[in-house]
């Protein structure tokens, strides 16, 4: 953790230094963007003569492709250009105010502020909105002016549901936010948003439930952005990997997510989210190992369908680390251990195979990496051909050639499905990693290996903790209503509280409407008590 402090430690120049302050003078103003966007054919100078007669001077600044043409021709460029000369002709009633006239009654546009910094100025010009300056005063208006091409909504490519909501989250942070608000109508939904980048200066949000949230784990979230010092940040990959606990853990530790009705749910127990300006994927905190075996669809279907979807989870992703790693320990060391007419199928089969089985399984389960690689990078038509028909193919093509026995294909076959089944993509990645160490393991010790293996996996898991909460939990500190949801998923009349885990100031999640009937029937026996 030493190198992970220094880096978050070092010291910010950029911060250190103070903005230039602005100035009365339109034309020093003016020189000294210019000299900072110089070669930038991209920044449009309007220069404007505003007034009954003209008499005021003012410019407009702002950056094509990335404001809304129709908002500052409409609403900026011919308010001020039509409408200020309807304003009062009293010259020395507006000299020196001209920026509150202005403001106040000729721009029509949407959110307005004023800055007396130029380097906050050029800031927000290179974020989409539009500056207004003015000859005789420092005073700059900043017009929210944001337009540019946007993706439309869609639904998530890496999380689809059969029911549940189809939208997904964008890569516009607004429209993110947006999406998250329009499902949780509380006023205590809470947005506070920074800039992280010390030149991208990308807009992040975080979003939690100010009466429900730990407000520990809160201020821990925003210490840990706000320490943040680096070039850019292109996508949520880059926060979650720096604000992190425990960098060198193969587990995820931030859970990401596209679905918006995700983040919401996760909002509602008491978690914290994190979105991004140009990614679709928002990042949840804490999360636990448990969490990322849930998928949005169990809590819309019947409980006991939801139940058994998640133990094949559990039971995909031990199969995914240890399946090609038993094949080895049984076939190499603990051939007794097994059947004794699949003793001699597997041995028949193995026949004419010049590899151990250690390497007879690298070679295939490398050759599969391959083709899922493959198939992410190609084009989605071409990559699920290659995938599915380029795994048959040399699959068959391996046994007819007599490098890899039959069994050895299908144990790969199902291994890869297995890990298809984990819905955290981060997940499935750490467990399909881990295999090949187990299948090392199991090659040196046999089954042996794979139960060391086991235990080192289980104590790493023990030790992590995601912002204080243990990985583990409810597992590691028994919480019983936390077992409702983990490995099951309980009745939706069991979820009556909040997570302890997440240690939350309002525990009440839901009431018990058996409970609501029994109070209302003892209200009414009491009032034909009172009666008689």
């Amino acid at each position: 953790m030493g190198i992970f402090d220094k880096f978050f430690k070092k010291k910010d120049r950029k911060k250190e230094e103070k903005g230039r302050p602005s100035s009365p003078s339109l034309k020093e103003n003016l020189n000294y963007i210019k000299e900072k966007l110089k070669d930038c054919d991209d920044v449009i100078y309007r220069d404007l003569w505003v007034g009954e007669n003209q008499e005021f001077n003012l410019a407009v600044v702002f950056i094509d492709g990335l404001i809304d043409k129709a908002l500052v021709n409409d609403h900026v460029i011919h308010s001020l250009l039509l409408d200020s000369r309807q304003a009062d002709p009293s010259i020395e009633k507006i000299k020196g105010n001209l920026y509150k006239v202005i403001k106040k009654g000729t721009i029509s546009g949407g959110d307005i502020k004023e800055v007396n910094d130029l380097d906050k100025c050029i800031l927000s010009i290179l974020s989409g909105d539009t500056a207004l300056l003015f000859d005789g005063s420092p005073d700059i208006v900043i017009i929210s002016s944001k337009g540019w091409e946007k993706r439309s909504i869609s639904p998530p490519e890496a999380e689809t549901v059969i029911r549940g909501a189809r939208d997904g989250f964008t890569e516009t942070i607004r429209v993110n936010t947006a999406m998250v608000r329009r499902r949780i109508r509380d006023p205590n939904l809470k947005i506070k948003q920074i800039q992280i980048g010390e030149r991208t200066h990308t807009d992040v949000a975080v979003l939690y439930m100010e009466d429900i949230v730990d407000k520990n784990v809160l201020n821990k979230v925003m210490e840990r952005l706000k320490n943040i010092k680096i070039d850019g940040i292109f996508e949520s990959g880059y926060i979650e990997q720096l604000i992190e606990e425990d960098w060198h853990s193969p587990f995820p530790q931030v859970l990401s997510t596209e679905r918006p009705d995700k983040v919401a749910a996760s909002l509602l127990e008491g978690r914290v989210a994190i979105l991004t300006d140009n990614t679709p994927f928002a990042l949840i905190l804490p999360t636990t190992l448990a969490t990322l075996f849930q998928s949005a669809e169990d809590y819309y279907e019947r409980w006991m369908i939801s139940s058994l979807l998640r133990v094949l989870r559990f039971l995909a992703a031990l199969v995914a680390l240890t399946a090609p790693a038993v094949y080895i320990a049984f076939t190499a060391y603990h051939p007794g251990l097994i059947p004794t007419k699949l003793t001699l199928y597997v041995a028949a089969t193995r026949q004419g195979i010049p590899f151990p089985a250690f390497f007879e399984a690298l070679i295939m389960e490398a050759t599969f990496e391959l083709l899922r690689e493959a198939g992410v990078r190609l084009p989605a038509p071409i990559g699920q051909t290659i995938g599915i028909v380029g795994g048959l193919i040399i699959g068959q093509a391996a046994v007819q050639a007599g490098i890899v026995s039959p069994l050895m294909v299908i144990v790969v076959a199902v291994t890869a499905v297995a890990s298809f089944a984990i819905p955290s993509y981060s997940a499935a990645i750490a467990f399909r990693m881990l295999r090949f160490v187990f299948m090392i393991l199991a090659a040196i010790f046999g089954l042996y290996g794979i139960m060391l293996g086991l235990i080192m996996v289980l104590t790493h898991l023990v030790v992590l903790k995601s912002f204080g909460v243990p990985y583990l939990s409810p597992f590691v500190e028994i919480h019983l209503s936390d077992l409702a949801d983990t490995l099951i998923r309980a009745p939706l009349m069991y979820f009556k509280e909040r997570p302890e885990i997440l240690n939350t100031p309002d525990k009440r999640k839901m009431v018990d409407l058996r409970e609501e009937k029994i109070e209302s029937l003892e209200e009414d026996r009491r009032g034909r008590d009172d009666k008689k």
